[in-house]
């Protein structure tokens, strides 16, 4: 190639791409326009359908007119968001060739040409020019990419900007013991029996229960020393066995929300307290849900002074301790801005029978033996989330996994229970997440599978090693997956419902019509269910994606569905649980009361349930 010809292909491509980054450039600056002028989460078409279902909210029609609007406007939203960054990039790329073109063609043209002859002012003319189009293209690219990076992600800012992380209310000076409101049910046996004592039957008359108030400090123990030595009390191996006997993580056993206990009441009421054995004030506020070993019920709590972790009598409510997170080295000395519907303790506990595991937005990592000891604390710094840092924790192995994805990047750790030291960390190829680590045995071997922006992944329990991921998911995901007969489903608001099949990890089917933004999602015995923020409870065929049926119950589901006892329940964030047969066709059993607003999910025992409402914890039994 001469270089007549190598001037000339130099030419062509400068051109070529001076012009592509033209029409880039415009588009970005468009875009920019358009994104400035119109909020995308708040579409004035929405207001109004939402305002004529006001008026007639039996209007089926209107309201499936709302979701398939709701569904474009997120398709919409998101497709101009990767156009944005997609055409930054291209930008920047064009600019680049452009620049090398322009090098090579005026370095050759040097080479191979004798200087015209030109007059003077002809030369000043022509440098004028040249110096008035790099500045006006300069101008031009750098508005550009200033507008593909400053263009506002609404989803990020909305509800968080105005957050200003105030403090919690403060606890009542009255101890939890003076609060403790117990139905006299006479003596509790350790083991729920099917029969009731005749006692039992006449205390236990739903029309007026008889209603005591125990007298305070009469089983509370005083608040352990930091870093006690821990009782050690021969406890048998952790076995998955052992864990379907017991309710000791968020969603039940491994975190799937499939429940093996029996005889589950149906029926009760908060207000009145037809079926409550008991309810307790909590001390400080979380977001967290109860976890249960043997005659133990653990929950968590925290405000702007303090993060503490309590452990009651699950038969009668009393506390038997509480466990503090304070002067943790690297701990921060204020905490970090959370919003209100996250708060500072929004991940659930864990426990193996052995000791039990708080983690809270701090980034402060906390484990107690059963009787309130500490055992061992560390922080793992402070997460950067704008929400909160809301995944559970979940053991297994002697392991405790943590999920800890952030703005800063992703990772998985698996920390010693007796040590609290870290046995691996694996960095992931993810983005923030809200999710809450789920084990599952595929193969004989156990798997801890996470979702978040933009992966689906199991990793192995034992090494950390990454078996498997399928690129999938986008958007802020808080719900965590749901796994049955080897096949995982992960699902987001603003994003899409797959089946994922974890041997081949190939995606079976897909849906995009009803989406979470909180609930996990459930899979058990041939059927999944979806709980949507909006209201709408979703019931699949779990191997092929075809709609059974769907119930929309009018008010925000943020509780995950659960499978207990044959049956479904599903608490909604006003406190009403609604029950339901576990089957194809929709059949509502009950609808109970909790008597306050309750997003948690529920926890189980053989003829228990236990709820965390807003402000108290509640034993439910026949």
């Amino acid at each position: 190639m001469t270089n007549n010809d190598k001037l000339k292909l130099a030419q062509n491509v400068a051109v070529i791409s001076g012009i592509f980054c033209s029409v880039v450039a415009l588009l970005l600056l468009l875009n920019f326009w358009q994104f400035s002028k119109n909020d995308p989460i708040e579409s004035k078409g929405l207001e109004t359908l939402v305002e004529r279902l006001q008026e007639d909210p039996n209007n089926d029609g209107l309201k499936t007119e709302i979701r398939h609007y709701d569904l474009l406007a997120r398709k919409a939203y998101f497709s101009s968001q990767w156009q944005v960054k997609t055409g930054a990039y291209l930008l920047l790329f064009g600019t680049i060739v452009l620049a090398f073109a322009l090098r090579v063609y005026y370095s050759l043209k040097a080479r191979i040409e004798e200087p015209e002859k030109v007059l003077e002012n002809e030369i000043a003319g022509r440098i004028l020019a040249q110096k008035g189009i790099v500045i006006v293209g300069g101008i031009v690219f750098a508005l550009a990419i200033a507008a593909s990076f400053t263009t506002v992600n609404y989803l990020e800012r909305y509800n968080w900007e105005t957050t200003s992380g105030e403090a919690l209310n403060e606890p009542s000076d009255e101890t939890v013991e003076d609060k403790i409101e117990v139905i006299d049910v006479g003596e509790v046996a350790e083991q729920p029996v099917e029969t009731e004592t005749e006692a039992e039957q006449v205390a236990l008359t739903p029309e007026k229960p008889e209603v005591q108030e125990v007298a305070a400090g009469a089983a509370e123990k005083p608040a352990p020393e930091p870093e006690k030595a821990a009782t050690k009390t021969p406890v048998p191996s952790m076995t998955i066995d052992i864990v379907k006997k017991n309710h000791n993580s968020f969603r039940g056993p491994l975190g799937q929300g499939v429940i093996y206990h029996k005889n589950i009441p149906t029926n009760w009421n908060g207000t009145d307290g037809t079926n409550i054995l008991w309810k307790t004030p909590l001390p400080k506020q979380g977001y967290n849900s109860p976890v249960i070993w043997g005659e133990k019920v653990f929950v968590a709590g925290a405000d702007e002074q303090s993060r503490e972790v309590y452990c009651f009598n699950r038969n009668d409510g009393k506390l038997l301790w509480t466990g503090s997170a304070g002067n943790i080295p690297g701990s921060p000395s204020t905490s970090p801005r959370v919003t209100d519907d996250t708060g500072l303790s929004a991940p659930t506990v864990t426990t193996d029978g052995q000791r039990v595991y708080a983690i809270f937005a701090t980034g402060d990592v906390v484990a107690f033996d059963m009787n309130g000891n500490r055992v061992w604390a560390k922080n793992l710094g402070v997460p950067d989330n704008h929400y909160g840092h809301s995944s559970s924790l979940i053991t297994w192995d002697n392991k405790l996994f943590v999920q800890y994805d952030t703005n800063k990047g992703g990772k998985i750790l698996a920390l010693n229970t007796s040590t609290g030291e870290t046995v691996w960390e694996t960095v992931r190829d993810a983005k923030i997440s809200w999710a809450s680590p789920v084990l599952a045995q595929v193969d004989g071997k156990y798997q801890v599978i996470l979702t978040a922006d933009p992966i689906v992944a199991g990793y192995d329990a034992q090494s950390g090693k990454e078996l498997w991921s399928v690129e999938c998911m986008m958007g802020e995901v808080g719900p965590s997956v749901a796994f049955h007969n080897g096949i995982v489903y992960a699902a987001n608001e603003y994003a899409r419902l797959v089946a994922i099949d974890v041997n081949t990890q190939n995606i079976i089917w897909e849906n995009d019509m009803y989406l979470p933004e909180a609930a996990s999602p459930l899979a058990h015995d041939g059927l999944l269910f979806i709980a949507t923020s909006y209201g709408v409870l979703v019931c699949y065929d779990a191997k092929t994606g075809d709609q059974y049926w769907e119930h929309d119950v009018g008010t925000t589901l943020y509780s995950s569905p659960v499978f207990a006892d044959g049956k479904l329940f599903m608490m909604d964030n006003d406190g009403v649980m609604r029950i339901y047969e576990y089957a194809k066709e929709m059949k509502l059993i009950a609808e109970n009361e909790l008597g306050e607003t309750a997003g948690t999910t529920p926890a189980f025992a053989d003829g228990r349930i236990y709820i965390r409402g807003e402000n108290n914890l509640y034993c439910i039994g026949k």
